[in-house]
């Protein structure tokens, strides 16, 4: 019950690499883990407003350490003619002692990071900005990039209340127990006046299948395989061949088959045509129909003088009454 995992650690080994990649003996070990975070804390602090998202690490064998920075405002992290940058370079090269190569990476889309979405609620809130029109501003955006799903969860004493609360809005669907599931997630700090407010933010992008990144590999290393698959179009032209020479030769047999055939269709036509008179013998059905309706008069006529001798019978009766 309760037990919350961090998302982009849940996935480290699935699809998503490790920010520090390096190795080191276990003395080394300690010293090179605090120079990392040492290293991260001191960008962080002197590139505060650059919108830092990501700071990657690298240690080559030459001692030769690597830094990568993904930001949504290279210019800031740059300077005028690159003198921010070797003045962080100089620094960095005095505090830890080795030789440091930094690379800049630019964000092309800041609303799909989770990271500088948390960052920019956290701004907003420390200029007293309601943080629930900051929370619904920066869900339409990024819903707006092509996100799937965007949750974010403010707590603190929001408005300046004396009791703490939690307050959270969501859109979208963010599966987070999909370890397939492209779940970027990030938390900041607002320090207002009446205390430290936090904001997290989950950014559901996409569902990656590692299966699809290993047939992508498989495909480069089977081209030998295709080459000794690519003979059976002949074999199929092969098979093809004798089909088509059956084909040929029974094109006169054939011929000679098909006559008899003919003979019995003709036969069927014939019987068609033997039936086709069979049916104008039905149509002397309105001569039977007028013998009736002669007929129907006759027994009328019939039908007369018996009905005169009753009605002559009646007025004798009469004549005999009267």
């Amino acid at each position: 019950m309760g037990h919350k995992v961090h998302p982009n650690a849940f996935r480290l080994g699935v699809f998503r690499p490790w920010e520090a990649n390096w190795f080191a003996n276990p003395k080394d070990y300690t010293k090179m883990l605090h120079e990392d975070l040492e290293m991260r804390r001191i960008i962080l602090a002197r590139l505060r407003n650059a919108g830092i998202a990501k700071i990657e690490t690298e240690r080559s064998s030459n001692a030769q350490l690597t830094v990568t920075i993904h930001t949504a405002k290279p210019g800031i992290v740059i300077g005028k003619g690159g003198s921010s940058v070797d003045q962080l370079r100089e620094d960095l090269e005095k505090r830890f002692g080795n030789r440091v190569r930094i690379s800049i990476q630019e964000i092309k889309q800041p609303e799909l990071d989770a990271q500088l979405v948390a960052e920019n609620i956290a701004s907003q809130i420390e200029r007293r900005i309601s943080y629930k029109r900051a929370m619904k501003q920066a869900i339409l955006r990024t819903m707006r990039s092509g996100a799937k799903g965007v949750r974010i969860y403010c707590g603190g004493r929001l408005r300046g209340a004396e009791m703490a609360r939690r307050e959270w809005d969501r859109e979208g669907r963010v599966p987070l127990h999909t370890l397939r599931a492209d779940i970027d997630f990030g938390r900041a700090t607002a320090k207002t006046t009446f205390g430290a407010i936090g904001v997290k933010c989950w950014i559901y992008k996409d569902q990656i299948s590692p299966a699809q990144r290993r047939l992508a590999a498989i495909t480069e290393e089977t081209v030998p395989i295709a080459e000794v698959v690519a003979p059976q179009p002949e074999l199929i032209e092969a098979v093809t061949e004798p089909q088509a020479a059956q084909v040929e030769v029974a094109t006169p047999e054939a011929a000679a088959k098909v006559a008899p055939r003919r003979t019995r269709t003709g036969t069927a036509k014939v019987e068609e045509k033997a039936a086709a008179p069979a049916r104008p013998k039905a149509a002397p059905k309105p001569k039977a129909e007028a013998k009736t309706e002669v007929k129907k008069p006759a027994g009328r006529t019939k039908s007369t003088p018996a009905a005169v001798k009753k009605t002559g019978n009646a007025r004798n009766t009469k004549k005999a009454d009267t």
